[in-house]
């Protein structure tokens, strides 16, 4: 069940700030503030879907098409033509990253990574 007091839910609403890179009707990007690398943005939608596959079967294609033009216009904004990572987390046990925001995003990331970026990939390559 989705959760409406989730913490995209509240920047959505605005009751939490965050430094926006573009929106519209249906979807919206801004930084994560945790980034992975020098660039790192999250595109959600202003629906309330608890994953991708959960978007992907209930959200209208008006509210599909917004989001995809939202993350394109992010990616025009930023410069981001190539040479970038697009992911999506879904669940508590991802076998990669675990999901800990239960509103459907996408991570935009691209540049350099950042030191915590290193330090997750080589925890993650000793724990196999």
């Amino acid at each position: 069940m989705y959760d409406k007091n989730n913490i995209f839910a509240k920047i959505i609403r605005g009751e939490i700030p965050s430094k926006r890179v573009f929106e519209n009707e249906y979807a919206m990007s801004f930084y994560d503030v945790n980034p992975m690398c020098n660039t790192h943005v999250l595109v959600v939608p202003r629906g309330e879907y608890e994953n991708i596959l959960d978007f992907a079967r209930h959200a209208s294609a008006a509210e599909q098409a917004g989001f995809w033009e939202c993350f394109a216009k992010t990616a025009d904004i930023l410069g981001i033509k190539n040479e970038f990572n697009v992911f999506a987390n879904a669940g508590m046990s991802a076998p990669l990253f675990n999901q800990s925001v239960f509103h459907f995003h996408l991570h935009l990331i691209a540049g350099n990574r950042t030191d915590a970026c290193i330090k997750i990939m080589r925890e993650m390559l000793c724990n196999e």
